[in-house]
């Protein structure tokens, strides 16, 4: 477990992406989240810094993903939240000998390798928390952390000025890097648009252009 490890959040997919029921179906929801975790497993999957990967989830589908790209798979605790099963394994890392845990969400499919290894390079220039606000700076899209536990994590609302908050009172003041694809969010109807509005090989793209519900809502 040495080395730099990433942790992916995933909630379950049937649970995924509610705020967009008004534009796509159930079905199609479930079917986006897994293309967009894929997605995220791939771009880790070509970071030769990483150590490995570990997907936290209660889903046997995302786990399904994640074990065959040979990823760990740490179960959350039911009725936890994100928030809570990814400070657990972030806690199990740092006791087993991981240095460095970027957590990373498994709905951002817009993120590249270059945005990983740009990200691990800043931290590693000597950054105790480097931080990746989203889009509109108030959530937080990605977190690298030396050692794993240095901080709690907050997910949702203002998640990023919380991780500020929590860094400065620890005595670190964090790093702050805007990388476009890793800022990304596809939580409402306007994100999908904004995503959808610059192609990209990326299994997520292809799922929605496909989909007869997103075309018809911008026909």
């Amino acid at each position: 477990m040495q080395g730099i490890w990433a942790v992916v959040p995933v909630k379950p997919f049937d649970q995924a992406k509610q705020r967009l029921s008004g534009l796509l179906p159930s079905v199609e929801r479930r079917e986006l989240a897994q293309a967009m975790l894929e997605d995220v497993l791939d771009s880790l999957a070509r970071i030769d810094r990483l150590s490995g990967t570990m997907v936290v989830t209660t889903d046997a589908a995302a786990a399904g993903l994640a074990c065959v790209r040979s990823c760990e798979v740490f179960d959350q605790e039911p009725g936890g939240g994100l928030a809570a099963a990814v400070t657990a394994a972030a806690r199990w890392l740092a006791r087993n000998g991981c240095r460095t845990m970027l957590a990373l969400p498994g709905d951002v499919p817009g993120v590249t390798p270059r945005e990983l290894d740009l990200l691990l390079a800043r931290h590693a220039a000597g950054a105790g928390i480097t931080l990746v606000p989203a889009h509109d700076r108030r959530g937080t899209n990605a977190v690298v952390m030396t050692p794993p536990d240095a901080v709690a994590l907050a997910y949702g609302e203002n998640s990023f000025e919380r991780h500020l908050w929590s860094a400065r009172c620890t005595g670190i003041e964090p790093a702050v890097l805007v990388l476009p694809g890793i800022a990304q969010d596809l939580d409402t109807p306007p994100d999908v648009a904004a995503f959808m509005r610059r192609p990209s090989p990326t299994r997520t793209w292809r799922r929605l252009a496909r989909s007869a519900a997103f075309s018809d809502s911008i026909a």
